[in-house]
């Protein structure tokens, strides 16, 4: 799963997980549905309690070949970094990206049905966060440990005001 493709700034995150057949599946919701503060304790279980990785696209990146495709680009990264190869892919949504000698499936709402797909949606959250909140303690006025760059009043009147960054998109 992804994370960032709404936003206006920085990165677009992608997680890909391969849970261990201990963890508890029926704690594990999409990462939109959950707190800050549960999104970080679920992250840290997961973590510990399944094989994962971590893909991104920059903000470059998103600029040459659009958000879709920077968002399968993360998604590709985050699988070819697992250290065990899945024996299917799962996918959020209707698009999937290329990657050889992989089968894949698409699985639209996967985040809200598929236990390892809900796991990745809160590991891509919570490391995107955390970025995000390191970058406003550098670009003070824009709120971003608030609003994570999205397009909220706040953070368009501190565009207005302040201008742009290079983390925006």
């Amino acid at each position: 799963d992804e994370v960032g493709r709404g936003s206006l700034i920085g990165p677009v995150y992608a997680a890909a997980v391969i849970l261990k057949k201990s963890i508890d599946k029926k704690i594990l919701k999409d990462s939109k549905k959950l707190t800050k503060s549960k999104r970080e304790i679920l992250s840290k279980y997961i973590k510990r309690n399944s094989t994962w990785a971590i893909g991104k696209a920059s903000v470059k990146e998103i600029e040459k070949i659009n958000i879709l495709y920077a968002s399968l680009l993360a998604m590709k990264r985050a699988v070819i970094n697992l250290k065990k190869k899945p024996a299917v892919v799962l996918i959020d949504g209707n698009q999937l990206p290329k990657i050889k000698n992989y089968k894949l499936k698409c699985i639209v709402r996967g985040d809200q049905k598929i236990p390892s797909i809900s796991a990745a949606s809160i590991i891509a959250k919570v490391t995107r966060d955390k970025f995000i909140t390191s970058l406003d303690k550098k670009f003070r006025g824009y709120h971003w440990n608030k609003n994570y760059g999205y397009c909220t009043r706040q953070h368009l009147r501190a565009i207005k005001t302040l201008g742009i960054t290079p983390h925006h998109r």
